[in-house]
């Protein structure tokens, strides 16, 4: 099946093959094509191009295009969208004012989370994650990470990466699998830590890695929650599995995480909303991304990543939603670009690439996707007609995207 779309008003991102991220200034440089064409044919990019420059050529079927734009889909690095239920009723509290770290000790966040989760079926899980992808891919997401991490027993934990499965098999959109055992310590573990640092390593990293039911680890290296020596211990454990960090770090404190996940090859470490010069010095000496999650410091009233620092300090940076029931209960990619321009000041140039090909680098899929390239699977999307690819941040709250392509396929859900 070959489809042309023709007189694109601006085709954004074409980037060539050998593009794996771009750092520092290179985020302000996003590479279009204006009155372009995109052939595609079966699940990949054929072929692209300016319309005074295509040759006849037969197709299946011609799309045209006037007065819109085509973009990659959105990639997002970082969720945890397999949950169950909601927490709206901690919403109120932190309007109140409590703190996330308060909520936590009234039996709020993680762990509420997790009782809901180990009393839901797995049957359940999966209708009320798959309504979450469907959504998540109308509003242009074609690529999307799922931590577990609110099941924090062995047996709820691979309960979640087999409704990942599961969604991988059903949908169309590409998803890696976190493992994220070391989210919180149980009610049980509280006073003996260590106990439950064993159970991750020696049960649950075991049933992951028999059914390979995930491709990275994660852990969440904070005060209160994971020590650096004890983020060490399972970082190390899980190497033997094949399994790739990519940690939470700096969300409220700088503890020595982000050096810690440098350590030991992480593909990416996120949150950062509190950075320090030697954390910008240790990332120099990586090929580690760092990920920032607009939204989720939107609706904690959070300090945000320090966007400009970084980039300025020549290094890449990613955005992801960090979708979840407690801090950011949106997937909505197209607001985090817009917040990352409103709020974190990076231009939309810079926001787009860190939510395209650098999100793509940041879950590993750089390869398949997160840029108009020849072979790449022809994940994009339509926007309506729209003045300039600036305009999607700009108009933060419409939906702008006419139509989405995954696969090659116009998607219908």
């Amino acid at each position: 099946m070959r489809t042309l779309f023709t007189n694109i008003k601006e085709l954004i991102q074409v980037r060539d093959a050998s593009v794996q991220k771009v750092s520092g200034n290179e985020m302000g440089d996003l590479p279009t094509l204006k009155n372009a064409y995109l052939l595609i044919e079966d699940t990949r990019i054929k072929d692209f191009g300016s319309m005074d420059s295509l040759t006849s050529t037969e197709v299946d079927k011609t799309i045209n295009c006037k007065g819109k734009m085509i973009f990659p889909t959105w990639c997002d690095s970082h969720t945890h969208l397999v949950y169950a239920g909601n927490r709206e009723g901690e919403f109120a509290d932190k309007i109140k004012g409590l703190s996330y770290e308060e909520i936590a000790q009234k039996g709020g966040g993680i762990l509420n989370s997790a009782k809901k989760l180990q009393n839901t079926s797995e049957k359940e899980l999966f209708i009320q994650s798959g309504k979450r992808i469907e959504e998540i891919i109308r509003l242009g997401t074609g690529a999307v990470e799922i931590k577990s991490g609110y099941g924090l027993t062995a047996d709820a934990e691979i309960k979640m990466l087999r409704v990942i499965q599961k969604l991988k098999e059903k949908y169309p959109i590409s998803i890696k699998a976190t493992f994220l055992g070391a989210h919180a310590f149980p009610k049980a573990y509280q006073n003996n830590k260590n106990a439950y640092i064993d159970l991750i390593i020696d049960t649950m990293l075991p049933l992951v890695a028999k059914d390979e039911l995930a491709s990275f680890v994660d852990v969440f290296c904070e005060k209160n929650y994971f020590t650096v020596a004890q983020t060490q211990r399972i970082l190390k454990a899980a190497k033997r599995y094949g399994l790739v960090p990519k940690i939470h770090v700096n969300q409220f404190n700088s503890i020595g995480g982000v050096s810690v996940g440098v350590k030991n090859q992480a593909l990416s470490v996120d949150h950062l909303e509190v950075l320090t010069e030697e954390d910008l010095s240790v990332l120099h000496q990586s090929t580690t991304i760092p990920v920032a999650l607009p939204a989720c410091s939107f609706f904690l009233g959070i300090p945000y990543t320090p966007a400009r620092r970084i980039i300025d300090d020549g290094l890449a940076l990613a955005l992801a939603t960090d979708y979840n029931p407690g801090s950011t209960p949106s997937g909505n990619m197209n607001f985090v670009v817009a917040s990352a321009c409103i709020k974190m000041k990076m231009t939309p140039e810079e926001a787009i690439n860190a939510a395209t090909i650098n999100g793509a680098y940041a879950m590993g899929v750089q390869k398949e996707l997160g840029s108009i390239t020849k072979g790449k699977k022809a994940n994009f999307f339509l926007t309506k007609e729209i003045p300039s690819y600036g305009y999607l941040p700009y108009a933060f709250g419409s939906n702008l995207i006419e139509q989405v392509y995954l696969e090659g396929r116009k998607i219908k859900i």
